[in-house]
């Protein structure tokens, strides 16, 4: 096995996690805003038809869901891409205080459906930046079609017997790669099968686990040790060698 085995193993379990959460709050959005609020697809494609329809006034909402959406992808990114430490922290947190913020329009009835639309998506926007690879394979957390798209191109290539280009160990195949896949999009449907298990009465509360879910991953979640960078050193005899450099 790779001998980041373990960090890949994080990472991936990571990324199970968030999918399920993904799938939970489109469920949830769904159910209860009817607006998807990680499937951008489906939100693009109803703005399209709405407008061609000359249904403006119905665009809106998922119009406003896309607009976030791309909000919460740019804080994401800023945030992963800062160099600050504990960026994984940083997004989960924010990620759950939004979602604490929703409960609280929730708590004493059904609150601003725009609001909430704009909230949630911004959320999931700030998703996919967080945690993008398993190791070396990318990943799609709050979206299946690539997922599926990588998943399948990866068994063809083990049915064909064909090495894996990128490997990072000897455990590390298609096949593997394949499973990520599989075990993501798995994670995704999962979290809309409780969503939908979701009656009306619960809807005060429902955002109460996944909020739960990304607070633990705020508080167990870090960013990888920056490996080591060689400066030169000069030897007693004008030499110059290599050595490692303590990471900050």
């Amino acid at each position: 096995m790779s001998p980041n085995s373990n960090k890949t193993l994080l990472q991936w379990s990571g990324s199970v996690f968030l999918a399920l959460v993904a799938g939970y709050l489109d469920g949830y959005g769904l159910l209860f805003l009817k607006s998807y609020v990680s499937f951008m697809s489906g939100n693009t494609t109803s703005t399209g038809v709405m407008i061609g329809s000359g249904h403006f006034a119905t665009a809106f909402n998922s119009a406003l869901a896309v607009a976030c959406f791309v909000i919460g992808a740019l804080l994401g990114s800023l945030v992963g891409q800062s160099g600050f430490r504990h960026v994984h922290r940083i997004t989960f947190l924010w990620i759950a205080a939004i979602l604490a913020i929703v409960t609280g329009l929730e708590w004493n009835g059904p609150g601003s459906t725009v609001v909430e639309i704009a909230l949630l998506c911004v959320a999931m926007g700030m998703v996919n930046p967080a945690l993008s690879k398993v190791g070396k394979e990318a990943v799609s957390l709050t979206f299946v079609t690539g997922g599926l798209t990588r998943m399948s191109g990866h068994l063809v290539s083990a049915l064909a017997g064909k090495p894996l280009a990128d490997a990072e160990g000897e455990g590390d195949s298609h096949l593997r790669r394949a499973g990520i896949a599989a075990s993501i999009w798995g994670g995704f449907i999962g979290g809309a099968l409780l969503a939908g298990m979701l009656l009306p009465s619960a809807r005060a509360w429902a955002l109460l686990p996944p909020c739960a879910v990304m607070v633990l991953l705020g508080l167990f979640s870090d960013r990888a040790p920056t490996p080591a960078k060689p400066v030169a050193a000069h030897g007693h005899d004008g030499s110059v060698g290599i050595v490692p450099q303590e990471s900050r």
